[in-house]
């Protein structure tokens, strides 16, 4: 069961729930003092000790259920289908299964592991076993070849043709025992029918892999075209999927940022510390000497336009910063249209989807005034400028259409010279740039980066730009 628990903390992990060393350990304790044979209990334990903030709680749900249940049902369904087509009462269906025991105990030490758990009904034992396989393949990336699916290759891996051979020579074995004919009858259909479900189950588990991990064909072709769709196109439908588009972006920059610290943690090449160094050899360095710096995460200040022509763009970068916030060491994030108000301490009491939609709503500002970036720009520097630190990378996203109002760019050219950087996405198109309205030509020369941003796919390309 330890190793079915480490498993599936590695699934939450893989889908933006933080676990800790120490929490597995708790887990493990807890389960050591309950057991395993209430599933209230059971669920409740891991629940506890997994799971440490409001926001993990409903993905901890969902990814229990597949992971925990979703085997466990179609095993459920199966003994019930398999009772109604024997026509045998759950008593004599027991009685039936009691006998097959001891046919294999009989067998002892002439069949697999897969073939005692398939037809001994040890659920746990079976559904460990093919989620194995499965999980072992997926990380490899379910890769698909003209002759070989996922499928084949597992159970190749699971060893289903030798399986099969098990079961022929079960039933022969039968056949030569003193049996009545009904009770021989009824155990050989048992067995075709336990081989017809696992190959179901293991489809079954397959697509939960696939789930998991974002690999579904459909799944992966859909978010292919949510990619390149501009935020403000959005469906009711994109915007549910969006959640899975952040966790992958998400991790895509953890990752990116993991390999940039691990490469500035060895230091950069200091030209005169190695020269001085080397003054000796005749300026031959001999030393190479490295600016070894100190480690310190960043802060991050993020001002979202929540107008209604860039709701989407806003909702999907609230949701990404928020993801990405333990990289930083304080995230700060305000919403505006005319009015600024900050959301921060929304994200710290709800859950993501709820504090994003107070967020955007009309809870903390008026949503239905006009634009006015002027506006809201000088009001963020008269009360939050003390945010902005030169360890402060402040990210913009918004039209930069200002409805003709006063533009009041020296509040970015304040944000330039005190902050790390300021970067600008921009969910219009560049070609619309200072036609009408827009003001993006008096912004961008303050920002250090001011990019186009109007779908996943473009946002996905600015990575490398925006890691801290």
């Amino acid at each position: 069961m330890q190793d079915q628990i480490i498993e599936f903390t590695n699934v939450l992990r893989r889908n933006g729930v933080r676990v800790s060393l120490s929490e597995n350990i708790d887990a493990f304790r807890a389960i050591d003092l309950l057991g395993i044979e209430d599933a209230s209990q059971f669920r409740a334990a891991l629940r506890t000790t997994l799971v440490k903030r409001a926001i993990d709680l409903r993905p901890f749900d969902e990814l229990f259920d597949l992971f925990f249940l979703g085997i466990g049902r179609s095993l459920n369904q199966a003994d019930q289908q398999l009772m109604e087509q024997l026509g045998l009462s759950p008593q004599e269906f027991q009685e039936l299964l009691d006998r097959i025991d001891r046919f294999l105990r009989q067998m002892e030490g002439e069949l697999s592991d897969l073939t005692r758990a398939l037809l001994s009904g040890n659920k746990g034992e079976l559904e460990r076993l093919l989620r194995q396989a499965a999980a072992a393949e997926a990380e490899r990336g379910f890769n698909q070849s003209f002759r070989f699916t996922p499928f084949t290759k597992i159970a190749s891996n699971l060893g289903l043709d030798k399986l099969q051979d098990e079961i022929e020579r079960l039933k022969s074995h039968l056949q030569m025992l003193a049996q009545s004919g009904e009770i021989s009858e009824l155990v050989i259909r048992y067995l075709d029918q336990r081989l017809k479900d696992l190959y179901g189950m293991l489809r079954e588990i397959i697509q939960q892999e696939q789930r998991k991990r974002g690999m579904d064909g459909s799944d992966r072709n859909r978010l292919v075209t949510l990619a390149e769709k501009s935020f403000s196109f959005y469906s009711e439908d994109d915007i549910q999927r969006m959640n899975e588009a952040v966790t992958r972006l998400a991790q895509r920059f953890k990752n990116r940022l993991s390999v940039r610290r691990k490469n500035a943690a060895r230091g950069r090449f200091d030209l005169n510390d190695t020269l001085r160094k080397n003054l000796q050899f005749g300026g031959v360095p001999f030393h190479i000497q490295l600016d070894r710096r100190t480690k310190t995460k960043p802060q991050v200040v993020v001002l979202c336009d929540i107008s209604d022509s860039v709701l989407n763009a806003s909702r999907f970068m609230l949701q990404f910063v928020y993801s990405i916030q333990d990289l930083y060491s304080k995230v700060r994030s305000f919403v505006f249209v005319s009015d600024i108000g900050e959301v921060t301490q929304l994200f710290e009491e709800y859950d993501i989807h709820k504090a994003i939609e107070m967020a955007l709503t009309g809870n903390v500002i008026d949503v239905y005034s006009h634009s006015n970036f002027g506006r809201a720009f000088e009001l963020f520097y008269k009360e939050y400028f003390s945010a902005v630190t030169n360890k402060t990378t402040v990210l913009i996203i918004g039209d930069g259409r200002n409805n003709y109002n006063r533009p009041a760019e020296w509040v970015l050219r304040e944000i330039q010279q005190k902050a790390k950087q300021l970067i600008w996405l921009n969910p219009e198109s560049r070609m619309t740039w200072g036609v009408g309205d827009s003001e993006m030509p008096r912004y961008a020369p303050y920002c250090k980066v001011a990019e186009e941003c109007r779908n996943i796919g473009q946002l996905y390309n600015l990575i490398e730009a925006i890691a801290p």
